[in-house]
């Protein structure tokens, strides 16, 4: 396959590159400053430029676009940022691939779709939520409406937690475990729906590869945990006690609203299109991905 890359220098897009790279497939990525790379080449989505001779004749568009949405202390314009960061580059590369005939396009998206969903079970078939994650991922997704309208096979990847030996989350973490000042945040009780880096890049292969996954996909593991199951685990891969307690007055002191709609709430969503379409995850229990996420 010749596949086209937006996002290709993130923790998943870099990751991505290098499997389909493994796999024998051809990569060029999309990138914002000037091409130095054979494989490289430019684009200007904020400006809606993207070179529609790059995009034809490709197999497959990938945009994994988008600021990181714990990356800052949420402001306005960080909001804003996090927003236009994702619907610019989905808006441009939708109707480009429209019309340059890309018959398939795989593009982000958050389970952060389904708002707070407390210990209700959710699915691709559930209903979004409330709050400003969830409107910025049914933004996200209505972006791909022009590619999907022209025919493009389309599939909203609904991304969870992603668990990496490398950066992300457990990059923020690690430290923090292996020192013993682990703990529970909150009340422990918020659900968190998580996938190991492997998982995610096989889920994001199959997408391409699959005719029969389309529309909105739940990237996490079978198994969500609440914050307290997941404190224990990385207790014990980190072979440290981790018995603190984090008030949430005192997380939302810390980190501001990102602490409400991303860290003392959380989705209990189960991956039920990849599932029924017969994908196999290497790492389904939480021990099992932070154990590999700790090189265990």
């Amino acid at each position: 396959m010749r596949v086209v890359v937006a996002g290709s220098s993130g923790l998943i897009g870099s990751a991505l590159v290098a499997s389909l790279r493994s796999g024998g497939h051809e990569v060029t990525r999309l990138v914002r400053h000037p091409a130095t790379a054979p494989d490289e080449r430019q684009w200007t989505p904020e400006a809606g430029v993207v070179d529609g001779e790059v995009l034809r004749g490709a197999d497959a568009v990938v945009n994994l676009c988008g600021a990181g949405i714990g990356d800052k202390r949420w402001s306005g314009a960080y909001k804003q940022a996090i927003r236009d960061s994702r619907l610019t580059t989905t808006d441009v590369l939708a109707h480009a691939v429209a019309e340059t005939g890309v018959p398939v396009l795989v593009n982000g998206s958050a389970v952060g779709y389904y708002g707070d969903t407390g210990d209700r079970i959710v699915d691709e078939r559930s209903p979004s939520g409330g709050g400003f994650l969830a409107q910025v991922c049914r933004d996200w997704e209505a972006a791909t409406d022009p590619a999907r309208a022209a025919g493009v096979r389309t599939v909203t990847l609904r991304t969870a937690t992603v668990l990496a030996p490398e950066g992300g989350m457990l990059g923020r973490l690690r430290p923090l475990y292996r020192l013993g000042l682990g703990g529970r945040l909150g009340d422990g009780r918020q659900y968190m729906s998580w996938i190991s880096l492997v998982d995610e890049v096989a889920a994001i292969e199959f997408a391409l590869t699959h005719d029969t996954v389309r529309g909105a996909v739940n990237l996490c593991a079978p198994e969500p945990v609440t914050n307290a199951r997941f404190n224990d685990a990385m207790g014990r891969v980190a072979h440290r006690p981790a018995p603190w307690k984090v008030p949430g007055f005192a997380v939302s002191a810390l980190i501001g609203e990102f602490a409400q709609e991303a860290v003392l709430t959380g989705q209990r969503a189960v991956p039920s299109v990849l599932e029924q379409a017969g994908f196999d995850f290497r790492h389904a229990a939480i021990d099992d991905a932070l154990a590999y996420a700790f090189g265990r």
